[in-house]
């Protein structure tokens, strides 16, 4: 999604209102329920948040000048800088060793790579089609990527063929380097 992202993708940048913050943090929580007892120390009371809006109807929220999250259409997305300050907040899959250079290149996750040794799906019932997800991979504490699954974890298990995430955000990306300067 942000292979190609760049600062001549703004189109528009506004302050945040306080009745909007709310919203923003309730609607973090509802997606994200164990952001709720650290939502005050990620979107403080008194920090600024802006609002950022991009090519591809995409909007970033930066929360004092860092970008912590962002949206499609109606689903709020972390960002991995958000992601690594909060690894156990989000639902997550393991990739093996093999999957890193691919992760890192941008390249979509194939089922394999999900299944195999060294990497890692969720025990029933699993996440469901569409879901978001955090890219981990095998031996490494970060997180690596954000993806949107394409099935379900149970058919990415059954059926192991094919593209099973498609990636989002991944370490090193335009977003990642982004800065709001």
């Amino acid at each position: 999604m942000f292979r190609k992202f760049t600062k001549e993708d703004i189109h528009s940048r506004s302050k945040v209102k306080s009745s909007v913050q709310r919203t923003l943090k309730a609607k973090l929580t509802s997606q994200y329920p164990k952001l709720e007892d650290v939502i005050d120390e990620l979107i403080p009371k008194k920090s600024q948040i802006e609002l950022i809006k991009c090519e591809d109807k995409i909007q970033l929220y930066t929360v004092d000048g860092e970008v912590l999250f962002f949206q499609k259409f109606d689903e709020l997305i972390p960002t991995l800088r958000l992601v690594h300050r909060f690894p156990e907040a989000y639902p997550t899959v393991q990739v093996d060793r093999g999957a890193i250079k691919f992760v890192l290149s941008g390249a979509n996750i194939m089922c394999p790579g999900l299944t195999s040794p060294g990497a890692k799906l969720p025990d029933a019932p699993g996440f469901e089609k569409d879901s978001i997800v955090v890219i981990t991979a095998e031996n490494k504490d970060s997180a690596l990527a954000i993806g949107k699954l394409l099935m379900s974890t149970e058919d990415i298990k059954s059926i192991n063929k094919g593209h099973g995430v498609e990636m989002i955000h991944h370490l090193g990306d335009p977003l990642w380097n982004f800065t709001t300067d």
